[in-house]
């Protein structure tokens, strides 16, 4: 006979199964995955969106229970070989291993249950391999009794989704502060250039392209401080609570140790919440941070809608801004390009305002001491953050940071605008600048033209009247 193949040993092993049971019955799981039966069925449960575990939500899932484990070995709760035990997994998920092992959806019934116990039965059938050889050995480690110790669900899921927002929330404002000053840095660089500034798409007075592009700036950095400000409330979490906020069969040193413990862990500071009965069934603080980024898309697809508008064209529309091409923009007008990345952006702007929608709702929907819903926010608000993020990075990258003033066309703007009858107002009142301006108008004669024939002014009064670097000098001069 021959012997089988490496090949050939490793699917016989695959075909292996084993028997796991619980509350409701049992289940047979191939032999060699590290989750268990709770995972399984909630792989069944929930085909819904298809979507794993965020990768953030994962790894912050095992900080806590690195944290977990240290806190219960001081309270005399987990020996140092499950303790330790438990660590080196926890390192291996942090280090991306065993990310086919997590398999429930994102979006699932159970207030976060299911995502709970895949992670504690990852940890313990991995964890049991390592101590005694053997995948799934419980009298090792339970997922419930050592993984699970001296938590809940309630405590633990809120407090990973608290601490991904945190990380998330870093990476796009990093994103933002790198577009902030992509805007800046193109700001100085239009400087000395004069535009006809709009209202209501209406021609209005003369603007600094300069200053257009700082103003782009200060509203990003207005949102990096809502954003930081609703940060804060992030960082109180209610670990430690377990069931409803109760602490229930937690030990006092591990709920007075678990979160400095994993503050270490995190690498940031983090408060236990004064109020663990509310912090646990109240999610007014995804709510307040969610509406600091729906701010966020606000702003950038206002910004993006003014960039599309200013580069219209490029020779029947405003003109005055070039975009960086990027693709072609039909399949059947030859030459067309399209300003795509704006696009894009304010897609991911309307995505982020739905998003927010729903985070209202799941947090509005929670009844009495707990609330159901945190997987769905957490979907929508991860999503937010991640797609804002790369939608940040995209829109500096791929479109400010190659805009180009169109000189010629903004100049020839300016110069048929009628911003001089506002100019002359205080100095032959508001009846003769309307008249000198609907002349101009009706004739298409420059505002200048009119005012010599309308009025008492000299030329050279007339040109002092509608210098544009008197009009907006403070503007010029504004702080960036």
């Amino acid at each position: 006979m021959f012997a089988p193949s490496d090949s050939e040993d490793a699917n016989l092993q695959q075909l292996q199964m084993r028997q796991e049971s619980d509350s409701v019955g049992e289940l047979e799981l191939p032999a060699t995955v590290y989750y268990g039966i709770q995972s399984l069925r909630a792989a069944e449960n929930f085909p819904i969106s298809h979507r794993g575990l965020h990768p953030c939500l994962i790894a912050n899932l095992a900080r806590i229970k690195i944290a977990a484990a240290k806190a219960n070995f001081e309270a005399a709760v987990l020996s140092a070989e499950r303790r330790d035990a438990i660590i080196e997994v926890c390192a291996e998920i942090l280090a991306g291993e065993h990310a086919d092992a997590f398999i429930v959806d994102e979006i699932q019934g159970g207030a976060g249950t299911s995502a709970n116990m895949n992670m504690n039965e990852v940890i313990a059938n991995r964890g049991s391999e390592l101590l005694s050889g053997r995948i799934a050995d419980h009298e090792v480690l339970h997922p419930n009794d050592h993984v699970n110790a001296s938590q809940s669900t309630n405590d633990v899921f809120p407090s990973a989704g608290r601490l991904s927002a945190i990380e998330l929330s870093d990476a796009l404002i990093n994103s933002l502060e790198s577009l902030k000053e992509a805007f800046r840095a193109k700001a100085k660089s239009f400087a000395g250039i004069y535009k006809i500034g709009r209202t209501q798409l209406q021609d209005a007075v003369p603007v600094s392209l300069c200053h257009s592009f700082k103003a782009y700036a200060r509203g990003i950095d207005h949102d990096i401080r809502h954003l930081r400000e609703a940060l804060v409330c992030m960082r109180q979490i209610n670990l430690g609570g377990t069931a409803i906020g109760t602490g229930a069969n937690a030990p006092k040193v591990y709920r007075h140790r678990v979160v400095p413990i994993l503050s270490e862990v995190f690498g940031s500071p983090l408060e236990q919440a004064d109020d663990l009965l509310s912090a646990t069934q109240n999610l007014s603080d995804f709510v307040y941070l969610s509406g600091a980024i729906k701010a966020v898309a606000v702003t950038l697809s206002k910004i993006s809608n003014d960039l599309r508008l200013l580069s219209s064209g490029p020779r029947a529309g405003l003109g005055e801004l070039r975009l960086p091409p990027r693709q072609n923009g039909s399949s059947i007008m030859p030459g067309k390009i399209n300003p795509v990345i704006p696009e894009v952006v304010s897609q991911v702007c309307f995505a982020v305002c739905g998003n927010d929608l729903c985070i209202s709702m799941a947090a509005e929907a929670g009844q009495l001491e707990l609330n159901a819903f945190e997987p769905v926010l957490f979907s929508r608000l991860f999503d937010s953050l991640t797609c804002l993020q790369e939608a940040c990075d995209t829109f500096r990258i791929r479109c400010v940071n190659g805009i180009e003033a169109q000189r010629e066309r903004i100049q020839a703007n300016l110069e048929h605008s009628l911003y001089g009858a506002t100019a002359l107002a205080p100095y032959i009142g508001y009846d003769l600048s309307s008249t000198i301006a609907h002349e101009a108008l009706r004739t298409r004669h420059s505002i200048r033209e009119v005012a010599l024939q309308y009025s008492d002014l000299s030329a050279e009064q007339i040109d002092e009247v509608l210098n544009i670097k008197r009009l907006i000098e403070e503007d010029e001069n504004a702080e960036s």
